[in-house]
């Protein structure tokens, strides 16, 4: 399974992308960056765009991808059912941007909408794609994505999560967010982020429940203040031991 991180923040500019992964050039998860980052045959290679949440920086490129498709075939997209309303009321509303669910037309629309249910497994594409729910300022899930013995999950934005998140995962490579440095804990706890040391706890209870660390790359990083938040990754890293590193636009693992 190659993992390719597009976006790896929560702002964009001339060096840094909105949040989106891409699983083996078919799968991606979130739409912050999807056609910034990708020419227009590697679009049209994609089965399947996973969301996590209606926020806009992790929604913003279904419109153009929507465009870049039309006409010439259908993709699949998993989300909340919540999502789905959201893009119907307002994205996706005839007034901002045509409806792809129903154009060019309801039998051969652009997208196939798919509504996620927490917990309940799916096989997309022949990855093992289960949903479930972390805690973020709306509705969201992140997603823990298999495929032949290889296993990533993906928080999505999240900030701290109950223990029963990390019970039911059991990943080789996580990739998770931090947004804000730890002088901004209490304005990232209000928004449903992460800091570094939030971060720390969150590993600490992963490691007690499951007896190792996984692979971890954090994403959705706010590019003014990476370097901080570099600085006390780094710090968290060498003190639990752990492989954890910022993500970075073109970023390739290969599990």
């Amino acid at each position: 399974m190659e993992i390719k991180i597009l976006g790896a923040h929560n702002c964009e500019s001339a060096d840094a992308r909105l949040v989106s992964l891409l699983i083996d050039g078919t799968i991606a998860i979130d739409a912050g960056s999807i056609t910034s980052s990708l020419s227009l045959p590697a679009q049209r290679g994609l089965k399947a765009v996973l969301i996590t949440h209606h926020h806009f920086d992790h929604i913003r490129d279904l419109a153009t991808l929507g465009m870049n498709l039309y006409g010439w075939g259908s993709i699949e997209l998993y989300a909340p059912e919540r999502v789905f309303g959201v893009l119907s009321s307002y994205l996706f509303s005839d007034e901002i941007y045509i409806d792809f669910s129903k154009r060019p037309s309801p039998q051969r629309p652009t997208f196939r909408l798919h509504p996620v249910e927490p917990y309940k497994e799916a096989v997309i594409h022949g990855y093992a794609v289960l949903p479930l729910p972390v805690n973020h300022s709306v509705p969201t899930v992140g997603y823990q994505v298999g495929s032949q013995g290889k296993c990533l999950f993906y928080t999505g934005d999240t900030g701290r999560n109950p223990p029963t998140l990390w019970e039911t995962v059991s990943p080789q490579l996580l990739i998770t967010e931090v947004t804000l440095p730890d002088e901004f804990e209490a304005q990232a706890i209000s928004a449903g982020h992460l800091t570094p040391g939030l971060l720390k706890e969150e590993l600490l209870e992963f490691k007690r429940l499951k007896g190792y660390l996984p692979r971890i790359i954090i994403v959705h990083m706010n590019p003014s203040l990476e370097a901080r938040i570099g600085e006390e990754v780094e710090s968290i890293s060498r003190e639990l031991g752990a492989e954890i590193c910022l993500g970075h636009e073109g970023m390739k693992v290969v599990l």
